[in-house]
């Protein structure tokens, strides 16, 4: 089977290799239909952060048909149509037990510890897999994982009802946060990126209002309301410093992005204007709500594709996405016969 895996920073190949084992106990094997390139996966490619094993399949974003399973898999059969957890949880330790298995202290995410989703097939533990509507059009079923860590930050944030809210970078994350929000939120929504077509498609498709990262803007955008909550999913710190000067006291700013360095920062800031800084990291129980979400959005999901690629093509994806030429939001990999678009 094909798959795309990663060797080192910056060394991803796309190799025929073979199809995996037959599923030990509680696992199951999928074909896979449909996967999304992260911006995580995108992070690891060039910085080499997480690779634990070389070469490991990549992606952590995919669904799938059950096509094998393994000895005590009771809650799945062959045939069902399925998405995957990124997260990789040992289920034993105090964070696991108490809930909260995107803290698992021995965290690890499928496409780094183990093969993941850029392959023909791919070999899970059953726990890991999420059933899906079989009438959902796989690459839409493949944005449930992002779609989970969206809602987990927006849920985390818990904007006050008729609060406006500023999501700052309209990538995958950020854009469904957006989304999110304008389906669960009845503030207003403004949003920004240094990608003007990126944020325009993303106004677009949620109703929220492009602006800049400015407060003369947003303040004429808001006709002078105060802005208390924003949700950073960049990453960059010249952004979150920014950030901070914009939130009004009282409010919330929360940060989902993967940060490259790191900021110095005055607790005066966040005491004396009363503050909160909430960190956001992957999901907790989200996922199979964001499954039972995507039908809804099954039309906006689809305008926020930016374009659907075959595996042969991953490494130059990776390039392009790298390089910010991208007018959508997720690039999906599809590996049913119907055919690819551009």
């Amino acid at each position: 089977m094909k798959a795309a895996r990663l060797y080192a920073a910056g060394d991803i190949r796309v190799e025929d290799i073979g199809v995996p084992a037959p599923p030990s106990p509680g696992c199951v094997r999928i074909a896979v239909t449909a996967a999304g390139i992260c911006g995580s996966d995108l992070h690891n490619f060039r910085t080499g952060q997480w690779i634990t094993r070389s070469p490991s399949v990549a992606g952590h974003e995919f669904a799938g048909v059950v096509i094998e399973t393994g000895k005590d898999v009771h809650d799945l059969a062959v045939g069902d149509p399925v998405v995957a957890d990124s997260r990789f949880w040992c289920g034993e330790c105090p964070a696991c037990k108490s809930g909260r298995r995107n803290i698992c202290d021995h965290l690890g995410f499928v496409g780094e510890i183990c093969d993941g989703g850029f392959a023909e097939q791919a070999a899970l533990p059953a726990r890991l897999l999420v059933r899906h509507d079989p009438a959902l059009d796989p690459a839409i079923a493949a944005m449930a994982e992002p779609l989970a860590v969206a809602l987990h930050a927006i849920r985390r944030q818990a904007v006050p009802a008729g609060e406006p809210v500023l999501v700052i970078g309209c990538g995958p994350i950020g854009g469904l946060a957006a989304l999110l929000l304008s389906r669960l939120h009845d503030g207003p929504i403004l949003v920004c990126d240094r990608n003007l077509e990126r944020a325009g498609l993303v106004a677009r498709v949620t109703g929220a209002v492009k602006v800049a990262l400015d407060a003369e803007a947003i303040r004429e955008a808001l006709s002078g309301r105060p802005l208390r909550y924003a949700l950073d999913a960049t990453g960059h710190i010249d952004v979150l410093r920014r950030a901070i000067a914009l939130v009004d006291g009282g409010g919330s700013l929360t940060l989902v992005g993967i940060t490259h360095g790191r900021i110095d920062l005055d607790p005066n800031i966040f005491v004396e204007r009363e503050i909160a800084l909430i960190g956001c990291h992957a999901f907790a129980g989200e996922l199979p709500e964001a499954v039972a979400l995507l039908p809804g959005l099954a039309d906006a999901l689809a305008a926020l594709i930016d374009r659907e690629i075959a595996i042969d093509a991953v490494p130059e994806a990776y390039e392009r996405l790298l390089a910010g030429e991208v007018a959508g939001l997720k690039t999906i990999i599809r590996f049913a016969p119907n055919g690819y678009r551009s």
